[in-house]
C-alpha cells in the first residue's frame, strides 16, 4: 500500500530582539535548524519531488533555508498548506473557557474560522497517490497541533493543549488500508 508520511517541524527559534512582526531567526534559533537539517539527515529522510515546504513567515523560512542547503538536491519553497494559522471556532461555547481570550485575540492574518483551512492543508498533504511520498514542511505550533489533531480525531478544540517546542519533529502517516498515525510527536532529541 502507498504511504504519505508528513514530517512537520515547528520553525526554530524566532529572534525576540527584532521588532518586527515577523521576526527571523535567533542564533539560537539558527543552530536548532542546523540540528535539525543533521537529524533528518541521519533519518535518511528525502522529500518528495526534493522540495522543503515552509509557511512565508521568515522565521520558518530562514529554519527552511537552513535545512535544505544542508542536504544536496532540496529546494524550499513557501506553501500556503503550511501558513501560520490559527483555528477559531464560530461557536466559543464548544471551547473550555480558559481558551476563549487567546482565540479571541487571534490576529486577522492568522484567524481561521472552524479550521477550515486547516482541514483542507491536511486533506492535500495527506494525500494518497499511487507511490510513496514523504513531505518535509516547517510550519508553526498551531498547525502542527491541529495536523495531530486530526489525526487522532480529537475535538477541534484539543490542539490549543498540545505543546509544540521550537525545532521540534512530529512525524504523522497515512495509508489507504488503515487509520492515520502519529509516529513521533514534539520530538527534540536532536536539540539535547
Amino acid at each position: 500500500m502507498p504511504t504519505t508520511t508528513l514530517y512537520l517541524i515547528r520553525h526554530a527559534e524566532a529572534a525576540v530582539d527584532d521588532e518586527r512582526a515577523d521576526p527571523g531567526l535567533s542564533p539560537r534559533g539558527e543552530l536548532q535548524a542546523a540540528a535539525l537539517a543533521r537529524r533528518l539527515s541521519a533519518m535518511r529522510v528525502d522529500v518528495h519531488d526534493d522540495v522543503l515546504l515552509h509557511s512565508s513567515r521568515r522565521r520558518a523560512a530562514a529554519a527552511a533555508a537552513i535545512v535544505a542547503t544542508a542536504h544536496a538536491g532540496w529546494a524550499s519553497r513557501a506553501s500556503d498548506d503550511v501558513e501560520d494559522r490559527t483555528a477559531v471556532p464560530e461557536d466559543l461555547s464548544a471551547v473550555p473557557e480558559r481558551y476563549h481570550r487567546l482565540l479571541r485575540d487571534v490576529p486577522a492574518d492568522e484567524h481561521d474560522p472552524d479550521g477550515r483551512r486547516l482541514d483542507a492543508a491536511v486533506r492535500s498533504l495527506s494525500a494518497i497517490g499511487d507511490q510513496d511520498r514523504t513531505v518535509v514542511a516547517i510550519t508553526h505550533a498551531f498547525v502542527v497541533g491541529w495536523f495531530v489533531r486530526s489525526v487522532l480525531d480529537a475535538p477541534a478544540w484539543r490542539w490549543i493543549s498540545l505543546p509544540v517546542s521550537n525545532a521540534s519533529l512530529t512525524v504523522l502517516q497515512w495509508q489507504s488500508d488503515r487509520e492515520p498515525r502519529v509516529l513521533s510527536f514534539n520530538d527534540t532529541g536532536h536539540l539535547a
